[in-house]
């Protein structure tokens, strides 16, 4: 793979992003959406995400490749530190080195931006996400059993954490 570029999305790669997780909605269990979003609801889920937590591309030879973004974990106000977040790569380019990048660059931001654990769920077996989100610091906190039916079978979903910032000192400002 050529060098891997990360930068921050905007509205333009909104089509770019949509037809890398179209093949994830329709032929896997690794989303639970049953309809793939166009890049209209990709292009309002970028501005959202970037509004208050952050949203990355990586590209390569000038084109998107993949993506990796962060979102409110939980409504309750005492979450509001904590982050999920989630990588996608175009087919056929899994343990390229390219989520790692991208999940290291969308640390950094998010620890930029006051929070301080981000938490990652996937859908079992997904052995390339699983080793991923391991490799990174990633513990198993738990696994939801037969909680999503997709293309005629229940999943179960293994939820995971990572402590963006080391220490138990309270935050010291608001994340944002």
């Amino acid at each position: 793979m050529a060098e891997l570029w990360i930068r921050d999305a905007t509205p333009a790669d909104a089509a770019a992003c949509a037809a890398i997780y179209a093949p994830y909605v329709t032929d896997t269990a690794i989303t639970f959406e049953l309809d793939a979003p166009d890049a209209t609801v990709f292009a309002t889920r970028i501005t959202a995400a970037q509004d208050a937590h952050a949203w990355l591309v990586g590209e390569t030879g000038g084109r998107v490749i993949g993506y990796a973004y962060a979102g409110r974990y939980k409504t309750r106000a005492a979450y509001r530190w904590a982050c999920e977040v989630s990588v996608y790569l175009e087919p056929g380019l899994r343990r390229t080195g390219a989520g790692r990048a991208l999940y290291e660059a969308l640390f950094e931001r998010l620890v930029a931006r006051g929070y301080r654990t981000a938490v990652a769920g996937m859908t079992l077996p997904n052995p390339a996400s699983e080793g991923l989100h391991h490799a990174l610091g990633f513990e198993t906190v738990g696994v939801y059993r037969r909680i999503g039916w997709k293309h005629g079978a229940w999943h179960d979903v293994e939820w995971t954490q990572r402590r963006l910032v080391d220490g138990d000192a309270g935050p010291s400002r608001e994340p944002g």
